[in-house]
């Protein structure tokens, strides 16, 4: 099938991607120039594991293409992607003009019949908007064509969006059109052989399954950090009980891992755009309110560890960090809680020295050059003359450190783990300070 994919960031770069692997012909279309151009060179804008490769191996086959060019966009395909951002507002609800300005692209180009697909992460309702503004260009143009505005929500998880979009556990279609139905499966059949996994919806349905599921996986990531907080107030092992509870099959151990936060691009977001919606129709949703109160506070955690630990007075103090992104596998950096950290630390008067895989060259573009952050090259020398290490990422090559060389460098034997990482019994047998969310020293220290 012919398919044009607008927006060419991490969700529609990845879709276009995995949909000419399957062989369909995928025109991607983007208002950035120098992206445009740097991905026909096989310059890839993100980290996504696999994603290189797949990008390059397609484009050279030519069922991948990249363009400026919106007319020849919307000639191509018989179905339409809208994949471009929906950043929060002011008052944190979906900013749609990113939206609406390629809806009305499309209908500005338009001379057949299309199927227009909102794949970004888009409030109730915009399927509605959406079809609103096609209609009234192709009105003011003297067109009757018909169009069809379909929600197809993604779930892909950074870090692992390639395997999720090759491998997708369901795939949500929201249509009342039978014939848009058909065309959707056809769309999707080389990823729907082993089992069915489409599942048609209205659309209204379809658009709020999206910010439900998202939501739903912040609410038990705040849960467990509140079961942590609680647990150091108790003398409780938060890491115990996680083993507890994760073996109820109701429960599960997917999402019940404490941290110092969430944060990426799609549950802050997600999260503060449904209390928006929420709110627009008279409903007070006070459970995601408390979702996002406890995440704000949890960001807040390893620095108040650290402040405690050092008597309140941080003024000179170099702090090591192990992880900038704000999950492994990725260079997103957005609403991480490794800045958190950081910028209460420059507050307070210490200075880092960080390290992260794959994240050097967005914190360098976030935060340019200051003399109170220093990129390191490894994990190793972020330890260099450093008072504590701090992880905020569990990324891999963080889980199995030389505990004997993080004591040997540091001129406090200390980690604030971020992540759990690591035994505290173990840290503490070897001369090493350990405080953890929920477990270790934390605990001690609150209760």
């Amino acid at each position: 099938m012919r398919v044009t994919v607008f927006g060419i960031g991490y969700v529609g770069l990845v879709q276009a991607a995995v949909l000419a692997e399957v062989g369909h012909d995928v025109v991607c279309v983007d208002v950035n120039v120098e992206r445009v151009e740097n991905l026909k060179k096989g310059i890839i804008p993100i980290y996504e594991p696999g994603l290189t490769p797949l990008v390059q191996r397609n484009f050279d086959a030519g069922r991948l293409q990249f363009t400026t060019d919106a007319e020849l966009g919307v000639k191509h395909g018989r179905i339409q992607f809208i994949a471009v951002g929906t950043p929060p507002d002011e008052d944190g609800s979906a900013d749609l003009q990113y939206v609406l300005a390629v809806a009305k692209t499309i209908a500005t180009y338009m001379v057949t019949p299309k199927i227009i697909v909102d794949k970004s992460t888009v409030p109730v309702g915009t399927a509605d908007k959406v079809g609103a503004c096609v209609s009234t260009v192709l009105k003011e143009r003297g067109l009757d064509l018909g169009f069809d505005v379909v929600s197809n929500p993604e779930f892909l998880k950074e870090g692992a969006a390639v395997a999720d979009c090759q491998r997708p556990d369901r795939i949500v279609i929201g249509t009342d059109s039978p014939a848009v139905e058909s065309k959707m499966r056809e769309l999707y059949a080389p990823f729907n052989r082993n089992h069915e996994k489409l599942i048609v919806m209205d659309v209204r349905s379809a658009e709020l399954t999206k910010y439900a599921a998202n939501c739903m996986l912040a609410t038990k990531i705040s849960f467990m950090n509140e079961m942590a907080n609680l647990a150091e107030k108790l003398g409780a092992d938060i890491e115990k009980v996680r083993q507890g509870i994760g073996s109820d099959p109701r429960i599960g151990y997917h999402f019940i891992y404490p941290g110092c936060g969430y944060g990426g691009s799609c549950f802050p977001k997600d999260v503060q755009a449904l209390v928006r919606t929420a709110e627009k129709v008279g409903y007070v949703p006070e459970l995601l309110k408390s979702v996002e109160a406890v995440n704000s506070r949890q960001k807040e955690k390893l620095f108040t560890h650290i402040q405690a630990y050092f008597g309140g007075d941080l003024l000179g103090k170099k702090i090591a960090l192990w992880g900038l992104s704000f999950k492994p596998n990725t260079d997103d950096m957005r609403d991480a809680s490794s800045r958190v950290l950081m910028e209460s630390l420059w507050a307070a008067g210490a200075v880092v020295q960080a390290y992260d895989p794959e994240a050097m060259n967005e914190a360098q573009r976030i935060y340019g050059t200051r003399s109170d952050l220093t990129l390191m090259g490894t994990k190793e020398s972020a330890l260099n003359a450093a008072d504590a290490l701090v992880v905020c990422t569990e990324w891999n090559a963080f889980k199995a450190p030389d505990f004997d060389l993080v004591k040997e460098r540091l001129s406090h034997a200390v980690i604030f783990d971020g992540r759990n990482l690591y035994d505290p019994a173990m840290l503490e047998q070897q001369g090493i300070a350990y405080y953890g969310i929920g477990r270790g020293r934390s605990v001690l220290s609150f209760s």
